[in-house]
Protein backbone atom coordinates (compact mmCIF):
# COMPACT_ATOMS: atom_id res chain seq x y z
CA UNK A 1 0.00 0.00 0.00
CA UNK A 2 0.60 3.45 -0.41
CA UNK A 3 2.38 5.74 2.54
CA UNK A 4 0.55 8.74 3.62
CA UNK A 5 2.32 11.79 5.75
CA UNK A 6 -0.19 13.02 8.60
CA UNK A 7 -0.67 16.05 10.79
CA UNK A 8 2.02 15.76 12.75
CA UNK A 9 4.72 16.54 9.87
CA UNK A 10 7.00 19.10 11.14
CA UNK A 11 8.17 19.31 7.27
CA UNK A 12 11.70 19.08 8.15
CA UNK A 13 12.50 18.06 5.20
CA UNK A 14 14.24 14.58 5.29
CA UNK A 15 11.93 12.59 3.26
CA UNK A 16 11.46 14.40 -0.06
CA UNK A 17 15.31 13.61 -1.24
CA UNK A 18 15.16 10.11 -0.09
CA UNK A 19 12.43 8.94 -1.85
CA UNK A 20 13.02 7.18 -4.85
CA UNK A 21 10.22 7.33 -6.74
CA UNK A 22 10.05 11.44 -6.39
CA UNK A 23 6.51 10.48 -4.71
CA UNK A 24 6.89 12.96 -1.49
CA UNK A 25 6.65 16.79 -2.47
CA UNK A 26 6.08 19.72 -0.49
CA UNK A 27 2.00 20.55 0.61
CA UNK A 28 0.64 23.41 2.47
CA UNK A 29 1.48 22.67 5.64
CA UNK A 30 2.92 19.71 5.32
CA UNK A 31 4.36 17.14 2.95
CA UNK A 32 2.32 14.70 0.64
CA UNK A 33 2.93 11.77 -0.72
CA UNK A 34 1.79 10.68 -4.42
CA UNK A 35 0.08 7.19 -3.77
CA UNK A 36 -0.10 6.28 -7.46
CA UNK A 37 4.14 6.59 -7.13
CA UNK A 38 4.47 5.28 -3.76
CA UNK A 39 5.58 1.80 -3.71
CA UNK A 40 7.13 1.68 -0.15
CA UNK A 41 10.20 1.30 -1.64
CA UNK A 42 9.61 -1.80 -3.40
CA UNK A 43 12.27 -2.11 -5.82
CA UNK A 44 14.65 -0.18 -4.56
CA UNK A 45 15.04 -1.03 -0.97
CA UNK A 46 14.55 -3.22 2.10
CA UNK A 47 12.52 -0.58 3.42
CA UNK A 48 10.49 2.64 2.88
CA UNK A 49 13.51 5.28 3.03
CA UNK A 50 10.95 8.44 4.57
CA UNK A 51 9.69 6.39 7.05
CA UNK A 52 13.43 5.34 8.41
CA UNK A 53 14.27 9.32 8.15
CA UNK A 54 11.29 10.89 9.50
CA UNK A 55 12.13 12.33 13.29
CA UNK A 56 8.23 12.99 13.62
CA UNK A 57 7.63 9.38 12.78
CA UNK A 58 4.35 10.88 10.90
CA UNK A 59 4.35 8.25 7.75
CA UNK A 60 1.89 5.79 8.14
CA UNK A 61 0.36 3.13 5.35
CA UNK A 62 -2.20 4.86 3.19
CA UNK A 63 -6.00 2.86 3.99
CA UNK A 64 -7.33 4.27 0.38
CA UNK A 65 -4.26 2.40 -1.29
CA UNK A 66 -3.98 -0.90 -0.08
CA UNK A 67 -1.10 -2.91 -2.72
CA UNK A 68 0.30 -6.55 -2.47
CA UNK A 69 3.92 -6.62 -2.74
CA UNK A 70 3.91 -8.05 -6.11
CA UNK A 71 1.86 -4.55 -7.17
CA UNK A 72 4.23 -2.15 -5.63
CA UNK A 73 6.69 -4.32 -7.89
CA UNK A 74 4.90 -4.04 -11.22
CA UNK A 75 4.32 -0.48 -10.18
CA UNK A 76 8.09 0.56 -9.41
CA UNK A 77 8.44 -1.50 -12.19
CA UNK A 78 6.79 0.97 -14.65
CA UNK A 79 8.00 4.38 -13.23
CA UNK A 80 11.88 3.00 -14.14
Amino acid sequence: MALMIVEACTACDACEPVCPNEAISVGDPMYIIDPFKCTECVGADDEPQCMLVCPAECIIPNPDFVESEEELQAKYDAMN
